[in-house]
């Protein structure tokens, strides 16, 4: 019986398994928090690499990984809305620098807006701007 071999590459829009990654991970209160990243589009996605080397030189040294299979990380994402998993990226943005005025310490009567509290008092606010 004749078998042919395919040769074709898979279409990529089809997972491929990609076998055991190095998935970033943050501290969190319970233990690892897998991170998750952006697309130069916008969309979420889960980031897994293959070997330290490329983690590494993506990420810094001081990047904190757990070794996951690719299916146990898309089971990890997909309920969170991350249906996106990108094997070894190249390229990453730097951290955002933290400026020296952020929101937490910005207060609403310097820009003329009266301070409310609770939902019950914004949502009256709000109809001049709806109707």
């Amino acid at each position: 019986m004749f078998q042919s071999r395919i040769t074709e590459d898979p279409e990529p829009s089809e997972p491929v398994p990609a076998g055991l990654l190095l998935v970033p991970v943050r501290p969190g209160p319970t233990g690892c928090i897998a991170r998750f990243f952006r697309t130069p589009l916008g969309g979420r996605t889960a980031v897994g690499f293959t070997t330290e080397q490329q983690l590494t030189a993506t990420l810094g040294h001081r990047q904190a990984w757990i070794r996951l299979s690719e299916s146990a990380l898309r089971a990890l994402a997909t309920p969170l809305g991350v249906t996106t998993l990108t094997v070894d990226p190249q390229l990453s943005a730097p951290a955002a620098a933290a400026k020296a005025s952020t929101w937490h310490n910005w207060e609403p009567q310097s820009a003329d807006v009266p301070r409310e509290s609770g939902a019950t008092a914004t949502i009256p606010s709000l109809k001049p701007l709806l109707g």
